[in-house]
């Protein structure tokens, strides 16, 4: 999934979330820094939440099962991945993905899981941290690799 997807899929979504909630378009509006007329825009397919927008849309909607089920869970991880696509920060350690993560892979002391949803991916050292995620599969065995060798010296 690229960012533009990522917006599209969210701009579908936002009447939705609206509608889970019970906000109407003023609340709306106003939870996400917009006017109301932007917001009927967008619901309308006529405008676009933008990536600020559609980061905000799931950050302050996190809770959202409309969004849950578009993005395979708390979408922070996939606006992670998509955010920090050149160069990954460290990040907190995870839950080890009982619920909407598959391990794809192990390689040596990492785990590289897919989520079953969005299809993106992660590497989790031991402790289920986090070390990166990424839509690319050989990108996230590329940074096992790397942490593997880190490890051995």
């Amino acid at each position: 999934m690229t960012r533009e997807q990522f917006v599209t899929e969210l701009d579908r979504q936002v009447k939705l979330v609206r509608t889970e909630y019970g906000f109407t378009q003023d609340t709306m509006a106003k939870a996400l820094g917009l006017s109301k007329k932007t917001l009927v825009q967008i619901e309308k397919g006529r405008a676009s939440l933008g990536w600020t927008g559609a980061v905000a849309l799931s950050a302050v909607f996190a809770d959202s099962q409309v969004l849950a089920g578009v993005l395979g869970g708390e979408g922070s991880d996939m606006v992670r991945a998509l955010a920090f696509a050149d160069r990954p920060p460290r990040f907190p350690r995870t839950m080890g993905g009982k619920v909407w993560w598959r391990t794809a892979e192990v390689r040596g002391h990492y785990r590289i899981q897919q989520n079953i949803l969005s299809q993106h991916y992660r590497l989790l050292d031991g402790e289920d941290r986090r070390l990166g995620s990424s839509f690319d599969l050989e990108q996230m065995r590329a940074l096992a690799e790397e942490a593997e060798r880190r490890r051995e010296t």
